[in-house]
């Protein structure tokens, strides 16, 4: 890697990082603080909301903490990659791809960038490069995209209870719907 790749994949790596780290911090201590965030997170039909609360919280801030330091790249890439991964499926997919409209098209950018520099590695200024345990190419894109789809499904499938419309029911008895013939629900 030359010196500019690796100031590039430096300031990708770090700015990725801060981003995290903002987010999370948000989610602890911004506008609604942990209780909002666990409202936000019931509203999307994940069910322990405090607990996903707190779990966004330190997946947010660990992995952008571990980018910055360049610390167990690949891991810190797939925390970041299953965070938006859950935040596009049941966020952001609804409202299309556009970000003004609340779309997923940032979201699909930070998973982008995040399977990037999994694949590109941590670059020269790192702990992992200075502890001589980067994992990149095609090993570090796989841990960092094979960690985040397993994290992502065992999260939903663990946690994701959605909402089910109600279907109108059609009665005749007018105890159940006030006037007879009228659809409930």
């Amino acid at each position: 890697m030359t010196n500019a790749e690796a100031v590039a994949v430096l300031v990708v790596r770090v700015v990725l990082g801060v981003i995290m780290i903002a987010h999370g911090l948000n989610h602890w201590r911004g506008g609604g603080k942990i209780e909002g965030t666990a409202r936000w997170f019931g509203g999307l039909g994940l069910r322990h909301g405090t607990l996903q609360a707190w779990m966004s919280v330190i997946t947010e801030v660990g992995a952008g903490a571990l980018l910055v330091l360049g610390l167990f790249t690949p891991l810190a890439c797939a925390a970041v990659v299953s965070v938006m991964l859950v935040a596009g499926l049941l966020a952001h997919r609804p409202n299309g791809f556009f970000v003004f409209k609340d779309g997923y098209e940032y979201v699909l950018m930070l998973a982008a960038i995040s399977l990037a520099l999994g694949v590109l590695g941590p670059g020269k200024v790192s702990v992992d490069h200075a502890a001589d345990i980067e994992v990149t190419g095609w090993a570090g894109g796989g841990v960092a995209l094979g960690v985040a789809v397993v994290a992502t499904a065992g999260l939903l499938a663990t946690f994701w209870r959605p909402e089910r419309p109600e279907r109108a029911v059609k009665t005749e008895d007018p105890a159940v719907t006030g006037v007879a013939g009228q659809e409930t629900g």
